[in-house]
């Protein structure tokens, strides 16, 4: 079968759950003998990414991807407009054509040309927002827009695919004519359990962008309030000389790492010795570190909240904790309240990831995905698979 995959970013260029599952899921493709393309933009100098079997087409340059905590506007309209071209000279040329839904631009692009290419089109809704949030987000002229720009994508011929209850349920709610296929999970990785002599117990790990939204300077503080508690922070993003500004501030140059953009076995080294993983952010389609984090036997510390689909991923006493807010006092509080089960709630982590490795593993999605690439007729009504 001939696939299109479509985001505007690549791992390990840049660091996100989105852009994880997507090129797990071109070398999955790939290694079972589908043709595949993998259409991006350029986030780096000299070679491309490696990957194997994929054909990796970089269709502009990414300019400024932020303003300020939000995603700037051309960016995305720039590369919905490469897209569209691309697909005007090559659509032809694919039999399925799979996209995350966000920044929407090239969905838009892929569904005006969808008759005239005669490929199917696959989306991935990690995210859907409520208009409320939209204007909260972006402010009343631009969410509102940005909330009709969502819906008009919604409505497009698809076959849809979420990773999350949450926003299954809200596709449907904000328009989705069928029934969105959930996966059941997104992991790729290995299982390599750390052994308890390796564990630092007063060390929390953070993976992820550092973005406004993640709510980084929370955690920051929140380990400020213990004193024997150590921070390492991976990833970057426009929040980064901020939070390393909060950290001078406090004093915490020796507890605290901001550790950067790292290669993607530093980080899973730092997840595999900490004590604990540990996220402030209020909004996440899955949370797929948290999954990482299990699958090392490492427990998990996230906030509850109406946007925040990562908490279906953590049961209280179980392989984490859930704290009530981003609050630092809650989340010291929920961060002590991991660390200070010590190894037995390791062994309870390790044994969840054992008993859900089926349905959390990147192989059983994919199994539904391929599946449906040949049946992905826009009309049909999906119903959702359970996990």
């Amino acid at each position: 079968m001939r696939i299109c995959l479509v985001y505007d970013h690549v791992f390990p260029q840049t660091i996100g759950g989105t852009e994880r599952f997507m090129r797990d899921l071109a070398l999955k493709l790939a290694a079972r003998n589908h043709e595949v393309t993998y259409l991006t933009m350029r986030h780096w100098d000299g070679e491309p990414p490696q990957l194997d079997g994929v054909e990796l087409v970089a269709l502009a340059r990414p300019g400024r991807i932020r303003a300020e905590e939000r995603r700037s506007f051309f960016p995305p309209v720039r590369f919905g407009f490469a897209v569209a071209l691309h697909l005007w000279r090559r659509g032809r040329r694919y039999d399925v054509l799979h996209t995350a839904a966000f920044p929407y631009f090239p969905l838009l692009a892929a569904g005006l040309l969808r008759r005239r290419s005669g490929y199917r089109i696959v989306v991935d809704w990690h995210e859907v927002w409520t208009r409320r949030y939209w204007r909260r987000y972006a402010g009343p002229a631009g969410g509102t827009i940005g909330w009709l720009v969502q819906r008009a994508c919604i409505r497009i011929p698809q076959r849809a695919f979420c990773v999350s209850r949450l926003h299954a349920e809200r596709l449907v709610a904000e328009g989705y004519r069928g029934r969105p296929t959930l996966l059941p999970g997104e992991y790729a990785g290995p299982t390599e359990v750390t052994p308890a002599t390796d564990v630092d117990g007063s060390l929390v790990v953070y993976a992820g962008r550092h973005v406004k939204e993640k709510r980084i300077d929370a955690l920051v503080r929140a380990v400020a309030l213990v004193p024997q508690l150590r921070l390492e922070l991976y990833g970057d993003g426009p929040e980064r000389r901020r939070i390393e500004a909060l950290v001078e501030q406090l004093s915490l140059g020796e507890r605290v790492r901001v550790a950067g953009h790292r290669p993607e076995e530093d980080v899973a080294a730092g997840l595999a010795r900490a004590g604990c993983l540990a996220t402030a952010s209020e909004r996440e389609g899955y949370g797929l570190v948290v999954v990482e984090a299990a699958a090392r036997g490492t427990p998990s510390v996230v906030v509850a909240g109406p946007e925040n689909a990562a908490t279906e991923l953590v049961s209280e006493g179980v392989h984490g904790a859930v704290a009530a807010s981003a609050e630092p006092e809650e989340l010291s509080a929920s961060i002590l309240r991991v660390l200070d089960a010590g190894n037995a709630l390791r062994e309870s982590t390790a044994r969840w990831f054992e008993q859900n490795a089926d349905r959390l593993r990147l192989d059983r999605s994919l199994e539904l995905v391929v599946a449906e690439y040949g049946e992905a007729k826009p009309e049909d009504a999906l119903q959702p698979h359970g996990v």
